[in-house]
């Protein structure tokens, strides 16, 4: 349950899969601010790899994509930051409650299943274009049979000679 719930809350940005700070105070159960004060509080630990600040574009893609933009949990003008993968493993050493301790190890887990399904997805994709490639030269030249057979049939047509009708003078 905490696994599915974990997976409808990473989203992509830049590039790299990503957690919103707000989606991790929630599964955390602190409030964003205090999240957002321990990570400031650290800030060596998050380069930009870690952690990015979304901009106005992505942040309206984002919460237009979900339903939970209340201005109790975030208000608007606010821009969230996104942790990435890597960012989220550092955010386990600056919280240190049992709760902030299942989570991660919830979320770690959950970006395994995802890099799993991705590298999966991938090999599927592969062997899809492989099978393509197969029976697309098939059909290309059964293509050219039916072309070939369809461009005679209108030569015929057009050299034979249909006998006049009527009178001759």
């Amino acid at each position: 349950m905490l696994l599915q719930k974990i997976q409808t809350k990473i989203h992509e940005v830049r590039g790299y899969k990503v957690m919103l700070d707000v989606d991790l105070a929630e599964l955390y159960e602190v409030e964003t601010r205090v999240l957002n004060q321990a990570v400031k509080r650290n800030i060596k630990r998050f380069p930009n790899d870690f952690m990015l600040q979304l901009n106005n574009e992505e942040w309206g893609f984002i919460s237009s994509q979900i339903v939970m933009t209340s201005t109790s949990r975030r208000p608007k003008t606010s821009i969230p930051f996104a942790f990435t993968e890597q960012g989220l493993a550092m955010l386990s050493g600056i919280l240190n409650s049992e709760k902030a301790i299942a989570v991660n190890i919830a979320i770690m887990r959950a970006f395994v299943v995802l890099r799993q399904f991705a590298l999966t997805n991938e090999k599927l994709t592969e062997k899809l274009k492989q099978i393509e490639s197969k029976y697309d030269k098939q059909f290309k030249d059964v293509y050219e049979a039916l072309n070939f057979l369809l461009q005679k049939e209108k030569q015929n047509k057009s050299t034979l000679k249909r006998k006049k009708i009527g009178y001759r003078k």
